[in-house]
């Protein structure tokens, strides 16, 4: 047997306030995704948000360009039979300067009539988080990346 030695961790302080509301904020806002309300998802985001993933070429910056990506997704899943449930989890939240920095791991499921439910990737998801001024969230920056083995 191996003699472990482990280093504290340090883990930000962060109210069960705070944790609930971020945690409130993402099942409305995924939900509003896997129901196909492209728009309303949408207003998650600010004016200007940005959103980038290692799987798209560029980053859509503004709500359009967002709802313009999300939206032919969302048509070409409902061609194909497709429908997506997306599940975030372990959100590790880090409060400062008037931003919240949100990292957490995503799971996403796919479903068909034919094979039910399956994964169809596994990825992290970083989103810089400003208040929305009504006691929620918006997210000003999102990076998804897709896990891939070390």
């Amino acid at each position: 047997m191996s003699d472990l030695t482990t280093a504290p961790v340090t883990v930000p302080a962060v109210s069960a306030d705070l944790h609930a509301s971020v945690q409130q904020f993402y099942a409305h806002h995924m939900q509003m995704l896997d129901d196909g309300r492209v728009e309303s998802w949408a207003q998650g985001f600010t004016e200007d948000g940005v959103f980038a993933a290692d799987g798209h070429p560029h980053p859509a910056t503004g709500r359009e360009q967002i709802v313009a990506g999300a939206s032919r997704t969302v048509a070409q899943l409902a061609e194909q039979g497709i429908s997506r449930r997306h599940w975030l989890g372990m959100i590790a939240i880090t409060p400062g300067d008037g931003v919240v920095r949100a990292r957490s791991y995503a799971i996403v499921y796919q479903i068909t009539a034919a094979d039910g439910a399956s994964i169809r990737s596994s990825t992290t998801c970083e989103d810089v988080l400003v208040p929305d001024g009504r006691g929620s969230w918006l997210i000003r920056h999102r990076y998804v990346r897709q896990d891939v083995p070390a």
